[in-house]
């Protein structure tokens, strides 16, 4: 029986007020057989896309905040250096 070892997926935000981590445990990786190693793939798919939701989540909060201050600050939004700050997703679909 191969050892069970465990990992993590994890994505970091580091800006000059604040820091974020995001991280999602991972089932065993010691896997042998073909059905185990479907489950694992899955589950590691489900994990990115769950981290994935999560820091465009964090990400669409912190511009929503910065536009606010912008707007306290009597300053107008800037969309373009909103996605030069934050960058601009780009997602390939399956086909």
């Amino acid at each position: 029986m191969a050892p069970t070892t465990t990992s993590n997926i994890t994505a970091s935000y580091t800006s000059p007020t604040s820091v974020k981590v995001f991280s999602h445990v991972l089932p065993s990786s010691a896997v042998t057989s073909t059905e185990e190693k479907t489950n694992y793939l899955s589950a590691l798919r489900q994990s990115v896309v769950r981290l994935q939701d999560e820091v465009n989540g964090f990400l669409t909060t912190k511009m929503e905040e910065d536009k606010a201050l912008a707007a306290n600050a009597g300053l107008k939004a800037d969309d373009k250096g909103e996605e030069d700050n934050y960058g601009e997703e780009k997602v390939e679909e399956e086909g």
